[in-house]
C-alpha cells in the first residue's frame, strides 16, 4: 500500500535525522573539549611569553649604557 510505503520512508528519514543529530551532538561535545584545551594551552603559552618578556626587560635594564 502507498500509505505504508510513505510511512516507512518517512520513518527511515526520521531515523537518519535522529542519527545525524546524535552524531553532531557527540562531535560538538568533542569540539568543545578541544576548544577548552586549546584555550588552556594559549593561556599557558601567553603566561610563558609574559614571563620571558619580563625577564628580558630586567636584563635590558641591567645592561650598561
Amino acid at each position: 500500500m502507498i500509505v505504508d510505503a510513505e510511512f516507512a520512508s518517512l520513518d527511515a528519514k526520521v531515523a537518519q535525522f535522529v542519527s545525524l543529530c546524535e552524531r553532531l551532538r557527540a562531535e560538538n561535545v568533542d569540539l568543545r573539549q578541544q576548544l577548552a584545551s586549546a584555550q588552556s594551552d594559549a593561556r599557558r603559552l601567553n603566561d610563558r611569553i609574559n614571563s620571558a618578556r619580563a625577564k628580558l626587560e630586567q636584563l635590558i635594564e641591567r645592561l650598561p649604557d
